[in-house]
């Protein structure tokens, strides 16, 4: 999607859901020593200030890390890294999925990211540097093209934007066949859960495809202000790691002692 930016919403109560299992994921997985590889399918531009002109625009970040983040333990992965950036590039960093996978990850690691926008490519190129390989592609098309990857053992983090409405249709498709291909791969995805639920459909799909080790967690919270649609953030596992529901139980309650929801249902 080339007219998507994430700057609009980085930080928000959503990335925080996201990221804080993300981090807590490969901060697991590194615990071995076989190598990994990490493929994200839609990466953004990797970093970004919120205290720039887009971010200040919408205030999405005011309810998500900056109330947030100290609800985290000390030693959390997601606040390391989060505070980590800060130290480096000042306290209105954030650091998007590709620098906490560059900041978790071990040189012997891989990372492909995919990032079709020309500006956010460039950004992303210049975020991360030689750490690794950024390709300027369709995501989609990025994955099944590397699957399976070397090494094997890995994870694929799929966050579009949504704005193309078809993704809701293609992504229980392309889950199946990346699956298919890299059996032994934690796909996780994200989706946002909308006031009038165009996700619903998806997960039917998703949980009717008998994906192995699936896993589905949702929470909700609040609009962040009026007229804004989105009141909750989802993720689905497939192969999730140990200890992963367990995790994200911990985060689901401290979403519910912060006043920002908690466990989202759309039965």
């Amino acid at each position: 999607m080339l007219s998507y930016q994430h700057i609009y919403h980085a930080g928000n109560t959503a990335d925080v859901h996201k990221h804080a299992f993300l981090s807590w994921m490969l901060a697991r997985l590194t615990d071995k020593a076989k190598p990994l590889s990490y493929i994200e399918t839609h990466a953004g531009r990797g970093g970004y200030q919120l205290d720039a002109a887009e971010a200040l625009k919408t205030g999405e970040s005011a309810a998500g890390v900056a109330r947030m983040l100290a609800g985290f333990a000390p030693d959390h992965p997601y606040r390391q890294v989060v505070e980590a950036k800060r130290a480096r590039m000042g306290r209105d960093s954030y650091p998007g999925s590709p620098l906490i996978a560059a900041e978790l990850l071990r040189e012997d690691d891989r990372i492909h990211l995919a990032e079709l926008h020309p500006q956010e490519h460039a950004a992303l190129r210049g975020a991360v540097g030689r750490r690794a390989r950024v390709h300027q592609a369709d995501g989609f098309a990025l994955a099944l093209s590397i699957c399976p990857p070397e090494p094997r053992r890995g994870v694929l983090l799929i966050d579009p934007s949504y704005e193309i409405k078809t993704d809701y249709e293609t992504l229980p498709r392309f889950i199946a066949k990346v699956n298919r291909m890299w059996n032994v791969g934690i796909v996780m995805l994200w989706y946002p859960i909308l006031q009038d639920a165009p996700h619903r459909p998806m997960l039917r799909a998703l949980e009717a495809a008998g994906l192995p080790g699936a896993l589905r967690h949702e929470v909700a919270f609040p609009p962040v202000r009026v007229g804004h649609r989105m009141v909750g953030s989802g993720l689905f596992l497939v192969n999730a790691p140990f200890g992963a529901a367990e995790e994200l139980a911990r985060v689901e309650e401290m979403f519910r002692s912060l006043g920002q929801g908690g466990h989202a249902s759309d039965q």
